[in-house]
């Protein structure tokens, strides 16, 4: 319920759930069965238990993805969700991420600048999700896992189209800096308004590069 559980993260043995929570293992093994029956985990045999995903991630073949990959404006609405959800993201991450959380957030940071884009662009959704699972929102964690394919595409749009261009890409680039500092740095008004910021620049870019009559390419096939 806190939201330090993300959809698919393994939780903790049964005998280390037993220890922290002062009960025996046979009481964990009960609410665990529980919790699976009512569709919150799924426990693997062999492997253990996991958070499962609340709202279902969003498919190829869904409408949502008919309307991205037909209707050109599809792609800038979901920049304006991006804007809201991740600039409230970021400001929760700064807010309420724990130590953990934020040295995840430095490692996803720090890999993601270690390989130039368009190519790291699987690290770059990356960075972003670390900072969404530190929000400690599950509704907000769950909602934009369900987002994950659109929200690749969108990153792998504006990577490949714009990061050839090196005042596009050095201003990315700061972008990233800025949100990762502000929330190491716990400035949530500074986070969420750095967040917001990086996608509405990304969709203004994209927007001129058509206004001026070259094709933005949409059309990815993303395997993480």
């Amino acid at each position: 319920m806190d939201g330090s559980l993300p959809p698919e993260k393994k939780l903790p043995s049964e005998r280390q759930l037993a220890e922290r929570l002062g009960v025996s293992r046979s009481v964990v093994r009960e609410a665990l069965r529980e919790l699976a029956g009512r569709g919150i985990v799924e426990t693997i045999h062999g492997r253990g238990s996991f958070a499962k995903k609340v709202i279902e991630e969003i498919g190829e073949t869904s409408p949502l993805m008919e309307l991205y990959n037909t209707h050109a404006r599809t792609l800038y609405d979901l920049y304006q969700v991006r804007a809201l959800l991740e600039g409230e993201a970021a400001a929760l991450a700064a807010e309420n991420g724990t130590q953990e959380e934020h040295y995840a957030i430095t490692k996803a940071f720090k890999e993601m600048e270690a390989v130039p884009a368009p190519a790291n662009f699987a690290l770059d959704y990356t960075f972003h999700q670390r900072i969404v699972e530190a929000s400690h929102n599950p509704v907000l964690v769950h909602l934009l896992a369900s987002l994950k394919s659109p929200l690749l595409k969108s990153v792998a749009t504006s990577l490949s189209n714009l990061s050839h261009r090196e005042t596009f890409r050095e201003q990315i680039e700061r972008h990233h800096k800025q949100i990762y500092n502000a929330i190491i740095s716990r400035n949530a008004a500074w986070a969420r308004k750095s967040a917001a910021a990086h996608v509405k620049h990304v969709s203004d870019a994209l927007q001129n590069l058509e206004a001026s009559d070259q094709p933005v390419i949409r059309d990815f096939k993303i395997e993480l």
